[in-house]
């Protein structure tokens, strides 16, 4: 699952364009209504041409509001980079811009609105090389650029396919099996009681699960699950998720608090981060300036200490040590916004490095400068990983590419990550820095993995008359090439993941179950077939007299066989005749359609079918009015 959310000045359209997209306008408050201007953060979804349904979040665009823009930014997959037509690139159109870089929401598509607003085509031209001008040296610099009218419809259809586009490239959240669900609304609902909602990251959540809030320590349970509106009994990582939280009440949950399972987090008043200074700040960010941080849906105010020197200059990078007013819930990896409080402006970013440091720093210790430049860079295992992370199932050859490690660094990384578990080898091969074995992140593996048993599970509940999933489906499904999707298949049988029933793939404990009255139907039929084996009901009277679902499982289960688009026989009968067919031609050098007609006193309907669907499937090969053994 993934989750979009929008940017841009205010007034360019942001919410307009959603709901033309989704339906649903994203505003819900009174006062964002009458002002015509979001405030707080509004939420939707939407359904793709693909057929994934992403999760929407609509964020403000007036400087007044920036702040609670971020508390929904940082949970997304892609960007929607809003411009309008009619007034082009705006203050906070370049504020956000350098939050997406910050952030690097690297996927997005540049969406230039109320394009019925612009006088002419030319006017349309000037904005757009306006954009480009904007976007250049930034994370959307590539972005393609869609022309749309909220209003008249006119490129949304264009708009959905590059959104399916651009997610089909983006590979799902991993489930670590440690959700964290940062909390950016909490309400309560009747007959329900308390309901959060956030981006579920790092894990699932399931229906009965035990929960922590953080960093209050509340604890409560999941007592139901929705996403879409639609409700689940487990949460994907990466999906927009509403958690029915029993066992706490609406006040005692905050927006900016974390919703986790017990004691796999713990709240930092203390970070050590990489930053960087956007080069269009006011002024230099000095040691002790007190500002505001923003992770996640959490803002925090708290004091800067810099390291190495006294200030960093605009456009310059440099290591922190933020000292909190409030603890929060952060890990290694993490990015971040800083923001000056007042007046307010937008500083840099970056990421976590040490999401829980011992304690304070001599500020231009050698010693801890050094080891912070390590952290940004990681150890030649971290690194393999996150490449194998980024990549999914892959060569090896490919993670270790990506990873960028010579040679014995390659070879060192790699056998540490396949001893420790972190890295498996998917399908047999040599572990080797340059084999083409297909290999996985731990936690990449396990999110396919589920990702799988979810499909399959689904198949079973709406088709419950059918053996299995169709392997073709369920590649298409996972979105998977052949080769990987035969190599993960392969595992997951292996592993009893997966049942093979022929070309199908079932759950180890699904079975077809028939109900009592087409049961009875069944046997009807069988008696049938078995007073005449060789002269069967057709496939039509299969049908009609037991349904078409009915049907099909026999076949599936393969208790009956066709052999033609008309012809079916059971298969114990079906076996008595492709033996008989063998010995005959194996005796005679050759099989008529009338010996065989003969042989089983059946009519020439049944012979032909049966003799033409083994030349078909090649047992016999016809020359003239007869078969031979091919």
């Amino acid at each position: 699952m993934h989750v979009v959310g929008t940017a841009g000045h205010v007034d360019h359209g942001k919410s307009t364009l959603i709901a033309a997209l989704t339906g649903v306008h994203p505003d819900r408050l009174r006062e964002e209504r009458e002002r015509e201007m979001t405030i707080d953060l509004g939420f939707g979804w939407l359904p793709l041409p693909n057929g994934e349904t992403v999760g929407i979040v609509d964020v403000p665009g007036h400087r007044d509001f920036i702040e609670n823009m971020l508390a929904g930014v940082g949970g997304i997959d892609a960007a929607l980079f809003v411009v309008a037509a009619d007034e082009g690139v705006m203050p906070q159109t370049r504020e956000h811009l350098s939050i997406l870089d910050l952030l690097q929401i690297e996927r997005g598509i540049v969406v230039l609105t109320k394009i019925d607003l612009a006088p002419d085509s030319d006017w349309l031209d000037l904005v757009e090389a306006d954009v480009r001008d904007a976007l250049k040296g930034t994370v959307l610099a590539e972005a393609p650029l869609i022309r749309v009218s909220a209003r008249t419809g006119a490129g949304l259809d264009d708009l959905k396919a590059a959104l399916s586009a651009i997610l089909e490239e983006t590979p799902s959240r991993p489930d670590l099996g440690r959700p964290r669900l940062p909390v950016d609304r909490v309400f309560t609902m009747s007959g329900f009681g308390t309901v959060v909602t956030g981006t579920l990251v790092d894990g699932s959540l399931r229906v009965g699960d035990e929960l922590e809030i953080l960093p209050s320590g509340l604890r409560g349970r999941v007592r139901g699950l929705q996403t879409h509106r639609q409700k689940e009994d487990q949460a994907a990582p990466g999906s927009r998720t509403a958690v029915n939280v029993s066992g706490l009440d609406v006040d005692q949950i905050q927006r900016g608090e974390v919703l986790i399972h017990p004691r796999q987090y713990h709240a930092s008043q203390r970070l050590d981060v990489q930053f960087r200074m956007v080069q269009d700040a006011s002024s230099a960010l000095k040691h002790g300036t007190e500002v505001k941080l923003f992770i996640g849906a959490s803002e925090v105010v708290g004091k800067v200490r810099v390291l190495g020197d006294d200030q960093l200059p605009p456009g310059t990078d440099g290591f922190l040590q933020l000292e909190l007013r409030d603890p929060v819930v952060a890990v290694r990896g993490d990015r971040y916004i800083l923001r000056r409080p007042s007046p307010g402006e937008t500083l840099g970013g970056g990421v976590v490095l040490d999401a829980d440091p011992r304690g304070r720093y001599r500020r231009k210790d050698a010693a801890v400068l050094s080891r912070l430049k390590a952290l940004t860079q990681g150890t030649p295992v971290e690194v393999m990983l996150q490449a194998a992370q980024a990549l999914g199932i892959a060569p090896l050859r490919d993670i270790v590419r990506r990873a960028r490690l010579d040679e014995v660094q390659a070879q060192t990384a790699l056998q540490e990550a396949l001893g420790s578990g972190q890295l498996l080898l998917v399908e047999n091969g040599e572990a080797k820095p340059g084999s083409d074995a297909l290999a996985a992140h731990t936690a990449v593996w396990a999110s396919e993995t589920g990702r799988a048993e979810r499909e399959v599970s689904a198949f079973h509940q709406t088709n419950p008359l059918r053996v299995g999933i169709p392997r073709e489906m369920l590649k298409s499904r996972l979105k998977m090439n052949q080769r990987v999707f035969q190599a993960a298949v392969k595992s997951w049988v292996n592993a009893g993941k997966f049942q093979e029933k022929g070309q199908m793939l079932q759950l180890p404990d699904f079975q077809v179950r028939f109900s009592p009255q087409q049961q009875a139907k069944v046997d009807v039929l069988l008696k049938q077939f078995a007073a005449a084996p060789f002269a069967t009901p057709s496939v039509k009277e299969c049908m009609a007299a037991i349904g078409e679902g009915v049907y099909t499982a026999l076949v599936e289960q393969g208790m009956l066989v066709n052999v033609s688009a008309e012809v079916v026989f059971r298969a114990s009968d079906y076996q008595i005749m492709l033996a008989g067919v063998e010995q005959a031609i194996l005796r005679d050098g050759s099989l008529s359609a009338a010996q065989f007609r003969d042989m089983y006193n059946t009519s020439r309907k049944y012979a032909l079918a049966f003799l033409e669907h083994l030349d078909a499937i090649g047992v016999t090969l016809r020359e003239g009015d007869v078969r031979k053994l091919k």
